[in-house]
């Protein structure tokens, strides 16, 4: 067998002595040979030693050419760690909450960042709100739960009925239950477009956009509604697909939800602060909306479709009492914040509820995921007999305490 070898600084190879030796002068030879014989094998050793030669040289640059490959491959596939749960019950108050219903939100909502909002569509109470600080707050864009509004301008300005089909592309169509159900933008922004912006802004502006939601809420802000068309934004088919330029809050949207609910009576959304005030509590309607009356029911079937199998299937709701409702996705320009929005109502069991569920965040965050904790709030209250007539409301529930924390909600929030 031959040894390994080394490179030197004069390029003299040595190494193979055990079998080579070479006179000063002579060309390589097998030692221990006949001259003939060593004539015979120094060829042949003398490549098998340069082939060595080459492989240990080599060696070192493969290695490095492999360590960096890999260290390349290991930078592709560097996971982000997903986002640390949060507490969005700290600072509520909830002294006057309907504590069944605001356990079944808070065990939902769990450490996402968000809020709930959970009202009475027949008289605008407010049963609870999960993280009241961000609810209250100056608002967020809309997205696709703004496909609400413009379905009740286009019905009533007869833009479409509810089974007219309007070509998306080619050789694609939609009607509007189906393009609520799946939430098609283009459908919308054509919607918007022959809608015109000034009747756009007129519903919006009825249905209770840019406006406060709450009668007295201590630290509430309205939402934003443009005053003129935003060109620069995509002008007015994205507002009317996307909600581009508006900023809307979960009251904004419990309210005009508590409406379709309803079958057109906008209520001032009021907050009971104490157990007096909820036991005392009084309805106070703000307006009747002026919507084509079948409007409302047209509307329904889009909302149905969207939770048996649309963009809210993870509502997940039982068929037996059937929730109806509307998603929202897409990214908040001013915060750079996902969204995701799902805005429902149920119309089973002996209790109607309005739940809008919002959440702000990363990418883990959007309608269909907000759908999901929306269905579990349903389900959760199920359990709770809730929507049983003859529930017993003081039995003892299996959700988790909630502990009322420090003041949060004055005024600039």
């Amino acid at each position: 067998m031959l040894t390994s070898g080394k490179v030197i600084e004069d390029n003299t190879w040595v190494g193979c002595e055990k079998h080579m030796t070479r006179r000063p002068g002579a060309p390589w030879a097998a030692s221990g040979s006949s001259p003939r014989m060593r004539r015979f094998f120094a060829v042949p050793f003398a490549a098998l030693c340069l082939l060595q030669l080459a492989s240990v040289a080599a060696t070192p640059a493969q290695t490095s050419k492999k360590k960096t490959v890999s260290a390349t491959t290991r930078k592709r596939v560097v996971r982000r760690k997903p986002a640390p749960p949060v507490d969005p019950t700290i600072g509520d108050v909830i002294d006057g909450d309907d504590l069944t219903v605001r356990r079944a939100a808070v065990a939902a909502l769990g450490g996402f960042a968000g809020s709930v909002v959970v009202v009475d569509p027949a008289n605008g109470k407010v049963l609870t709100i999960v993280n009241q600080k961000l609810a209250l707050k100056s608002g967020f864009i809309p997205c696709s739960t703004i496909k609400l509004v413009t379905s009740l301008a286009a019905l009533t300005e007869n833009i479409v009925g509810k089974n007219t089909n309007v070509p998306t592309s080619r050789y694609v169509a939609y009607n509007l239950t189906q393009a609520l159900a799946h939430s098609n933008n283009q459908y919308f922004n054509i919607l918007g477009r022959r809608l015109g912006f000034d009747r756009v802004h007129e519903y919006a502006e009825m249905l209770g956009l840019g406006e406060k939601a709450g009668l007295d809420i201590s630290g509430e802000e309205p939402g934003v509604l443009p005053a003129k068309e935003l060109k620069e934004m995509g002008g007015v088919g994205l507002m009317t697909s996307f909600g581009t330029g508006i900023t809307m809050t979960p009251l904004e949207l419990a309210a005009l939800l508590s409406a379709i609910s309803n079958g057109g009576k906008l209520y001032y959304l009021q907050y009971p602060r104490t157990p007096q005030e909820a036991d005392t509590f009084e309805p106070k309607l703000k307006r009747e909306l002026k919507i084509v009356p079948s409007g409302w029911e047209d509307i329904k079937d889009g909302m149905k479709g969207a939770v048996d199998y649309g963009t809210a299937r993870l509502a997940g709701y039982d068929q037996n009492e059937p929730i109806l409702g509307k998603t929202g996705t897409c990214t908040d320009a001013q915060s750079a914040r996902h969204m995701g929005w799902f805005g429902s109502f149920n119309e089973a069991g002996a209790h109607r509820l309005v739940v809008v569920v919002m959440l702000t965040g990363g990418s883990n965050v959007s309608g269909p995921i907000a759908a999901g904790v929306g269905g579990k709030i349903y389900r959760n209250l199920s359990a709770e007999r809730y929507f049983t007539a003859d529930a017993d409301s003081k039995r003892k529930s299996d959700l988790p305490e909630i502990i009322s924390t420090q003041v949060c909600c004055a005024t600039g929030h």
